[in-house]
């Protein structure tokens, strides 16, 4: 359990809530672990088996304090929160920007510009790591390609300027990603991004990551209070959580990338893992859908320090920390969003 700024997370199962005079206590085995001031905290976060007494409830609704109940794997199960609360001015706040072509192209722009910084990262450390291997050359120019897209992003760029070059960026960093795998290459290769289906089997391992990554940033913002269905980047379409797929972008490559590599190139699926359905998509099995699960919730439980909080968190915290900074600028307590960025 760790607080941040004004939001706690409990992610300790068999933890139960309570209060105490003004205060929340967080109790494991009958043992007080964490005492918390409730004027301290906007919003508690539960993962997994947590339970909480109606009286710490009550306490947190007088004082309007949501708390949010997530799964192990971070899907969204409930919030409860008091007659009185701000998250009604939050979300009009993130309608109007939403609305707002320029205020769009603010938030697009810093999100781009990370999930381009990070995707660099990943090619620039996978050249570090082989310098010998093939493609070094192309890696490094696409390097370069997507320094050049986060120096374009510096100005001050409408919407669909901003969606052009993340789009030409993803192209580079994806027309050499197939140098970045380095094992398996007649099972697992990558020729072009194919999805609904995937049309091979390192494009199903990434499509299937990207899904449970979308999941992920869709309860971090519900968690916060945001509508996860409103974005910014990805325009309103019945259906689709436009603010979750924003959100995620910071993560594509840093989080969801580097599991499927690492599941390929140290040998953890394989080939018959994977069969062709019917249709022409490739389809895992039951066992590889497991083993990527299993390597998904390890690499969340790493810990990493935030860039901009400058504190030590797990990665899988990461994602509800930027829910949690995006809902702070949108109530105007930060000037600016402040995306993730790997170091």
């Amino acid at each position: 359990m760790k607080q941040y700024q004004n939001t706690l997370f409990v992610t300790t199962d068999g933890a139960y809530l309570r209060h105490e005079g003004e205060s929340i206590l967080v109790r494991v085995e009958n043992e007080t672990r964490l005492r918390v001031p409730v004027h301290t905290l906007g919003s508690i976060v539960c993962f997994g088996i947590v339970g909480c007494s109606p009286q710490a409830m009550h306490l947190c609704a007088e004082r309007g304090v949501t708390i949010a109940f997530l799964s192990d794997y971070g899907r969204f199960l409930a919030r409860v929160q008091g007659p009185v609360s701000g998250n009604v001015l939050l979300r009009r706040e993130q309608y109007r920007r939403a609305d707002d072509p320029a205020a769009s192209a603010a938030i697009a722009r810093t999100m781009v510009a990370a999930k381009i910084a990070n995707a660099r990262t990943v090619l620039l450390r996978a050249a570090r790591d082989h310098p010998d291997g093939g493609g070094a050359g192309a890696i490094a120019d696409a390097a370069r390609r997507l320094e050049d897209g986060i120096n374009q992003l510096k100005a001050d760029l409408p919407l669909d300027a901003v969606r052009g070059i993340e789009g030409d960026t993803s192209r580079a960093y994806f027309a050499v990603f197939d140098h970045l795998i380095t094992a398996q290459k007649d099972a697992f290769f990558f020729r072009g991004r194919t999805r609904r289906p995937p049309l091979d089997n390192m494009n199903a391992l990434l499509s299937f990551l990207y899904a449970l990554l979308a999941s992920d940033a869709a309860s971090a913002l519900e968690a916060v209070g945001l509508d996860p269905a409103v974005g910014s980047l990805h325009r309103d379409r019945p259906g689709r959580p436009g603010l979750a797929l924003d959100l995620m972008e910071e993560f594509r490559a840093f989080l969801a990338d580097r599991v499927a590599l690492s599941l390929v190139n140290l040998r953890q699926v394989s080939a018959s893992g994977f069969r062709r359905a019917e249709a022409g998509g490739v389809e895992m099995d039951d066992a590889t859908r497991k083993e990527l699960l299993v390597a998904y919730q390890k690499r969340k439980q790493e810990e990493i320090t935030h860039p901009f909080l400058g504190e030590r968190t797990t990665v899988g915290l990461l994602v509800h920390l930027q829910a949690m900074l995006l809902a702070r600028h949108l109530r105007g307590d930060l000037d600016g969003y402040p995306p993730f960025i790997w170091k």
